[in-house]
């Protein structure tokens, strides 16, 4: 019997890809913070942060493309060297 093997199809990098990062604390609040992250048409790579309000699920807030990298690991990096009070502040200015 032949054993077929099983592959997943690479992804296309330039489709964007959304990371979870850990929740942020603000007040009494618990924020959902993710990292979307794709392969731009220059060959950089890109990322913005996504925040939900756990209290209030259609309230998405998202971030402009901030995070810019020549690799992807690069861009890993930037991310981070951020710190919780870089976040809060970035979510605050969203709000």
């Amino acid at each position: 019997m032949n054993l077929q093997s099983v592959r997943t199809p690479a992804r296309d990098p330039r489709e964007p890809v959304s990371h979870a990062l850990d929740p942020l604390r603000v007040g009494d609040t618990e924020i959902g913070v993710s990292l979307t992250v794709r392969l731009a048409e220059d060959g950089a790579w890109r990322g913005r942060l996504t925040f939900v309000d756990a209290g209030e699920p259609h309230a998405v807030r998202e971030t402009a493309e901030i995070f810019c990298g020549d690799t992807e690991d690069e861009l890993w990096h930037g991310v981070q060297r951020l710190r919780e009070h870089h976040f809060r502040d970035l979510f605050r200015s969203l709000t």
